[in-house]
């Protein structure tokens, strides 16, 4: 999903920086011309950095809340239906189009840009074909996705998906090593408490739409949304953590890796739309029973990743984990009004869980000093007039 950020460019060590570096790397004279004059009359300034982390929060909450109340209302709106394989493929169509225009904004001309296309792309095939694992990762998520909010309620989809954080966290111990806190420990044991709590009441009750406490127009099968939601929250998981370690091994960019994973994802995608719903397909066409909200839905899937890459920057894990929490209570209170969503006691306790793990996860540790005898004590304030020298360092 979009909510990914571009395949996982959610981490800021992935990205190649926000808007003003993309604008800065353009060799076309005209854009840059454009950006000197904007810093000579000011338009960028010491406070700008501080504005854009306020502007990428509202951006966050708006593009998670939204692609999934968007995603909701196409599956569960009254007429015809139309393929969500056929979405998913579409999705990944836009994304590579979105990348290589910026690509192509970064170099001068059509041939020097597709000179370094092909050479990225075709000049190394082996280094490609490593994209192809998360590609077909991401193609079960985007798929199940779809199956997933297809048989539980906005709200409800929302506070289960964060299950990604657990099994983001644990894919990353186990694939790269890394170590986290104890505290964080204890947020994923309340995420996974929350996320049960919401889950056993939404299993609970019947199969239909009271299931989910919304009046909707198509069955609905609660259990087989929770597996499809626990099974996509896996594959985000690993994907994300195996892109990650593409990334960190290599000088391609994001955007590069990005246009090859769309690549292997646009021809597994058609395999899957082929293999699920490919009689369908021939006999009513690629684009049936699409309209304003389905086109809606893809574009927010295939451009709010590329939109998320570039304001994260701004984002410190602090203000995503906001983003995040936000974002279910918008998600809600739009359900109630939108889907007569009924918010129960049992309910809001599982979200308050989950909101509050959030943030206990992307809370920064304490940075903690080791005394003489080895034990650890407060944190050491830092002097106002700059750290200490070390012994041999060579004064200014």
């Amino acid at each position: 999903m979009a909510s990914d950020g571009v395949k996982q460019a959610e981490d800021s060590s992935t990205t190649e920086g926000g808007l003003l570096d993309i604008v800065r790397s353009v060799k076309c004279l005209s854009c840059r011309a454009a950006l000197n004059l904007w810093e000579k009359l000011g338009g960028i300034d010491t406070g700008f950095a501080a504005k854009m982390k306020y502007i990428s929060l509202v951006i966050l909450v708006v593009q998670n809340a939204s692609l999934i109340l968007t995603m909701r209302y196409a599956r569960t709106m009254p007429g015809d239906m139309f393929f969500s394989t056929t979405a998913v493929v579409m999705a990944e169509v836009l994304k590579l189009v979105g990348c290589v225009l910026i690509i192509m904004c970064q170099y001068v001309g059509f041939r020097a840009c597709t000179q370094h296309l092909y050479s990225e792309l075709f000049g190394n095939p082996m280094d490609s074909l490593k994209m192809a694992v998360p590609a077909l990762v991401y193609t079960l998520q985007n798929n199940l996705a779809y199956v997933a909010i297809s048989n539980l309620s906005a709200a409800t989809f929302q506070v289960t998906y964060q299950l990604k954080i657990m099994t983001t966290a644990l894919f990353s111990i186990l694939m790269l090593g890394k170590s986290i806190s104890r505290m964080q420990w204890v947020s994923l044991f309340l995420l996974f408490a929350g996320v049960s709590a919401v889950q056993l009441e939404s299993t609970g009750a019947t199969s239909s739409g009271k299931a989910t406490g919304e009046k909707v127009e198509t069955e609905q099968n609660p259990l087989l949304g929770l597996i499809a939601v626990v099974v996509s929250c896996i594959s985000s998981g690993f994907a994300g953590v195996f892109f990650e370690k593409v990334l960190k091994g290599s000088v391609a960019s994001v955007w590069v890796r990005n246009i090859q994973l769309a690549f292997f994802s646009i021809l597994l995608g058609l395999i899957s739309m082929w293999t699920k719903d490919g009689a369908a397909v021939s006999e009513k066409g690629f684009f049936y029973a699409y309209n304003w909200v389905t086109w809606m839905t893809i574009c927010m899937q295939a451009f709010g990743g590329l939109l998320v890459a570039v304001v994260v920057k701004y984002a410190d894990n602090i203000l995503k984990g906001f983003a995040t929490s936000f974002s279910i209570i918008l998600s809600c209170i739009a359900s109630v009004y939108l889907f007569s969503f009924h918010i129960t006691l049992q309910f809001a306790f599982g979200a308050t869980l989950v909101i509050f793990s959030i943030y206990l996860y992307g809370k920064p540790a304490r940075p903690t000093t080791t005394n003489s005898d080895g034990m650890k004590g407060l944190p050491t304030k830092i002097s106002e007039t700059g750290p200490s020298k070390l012994k041999g360092e060579k004064g200014e």
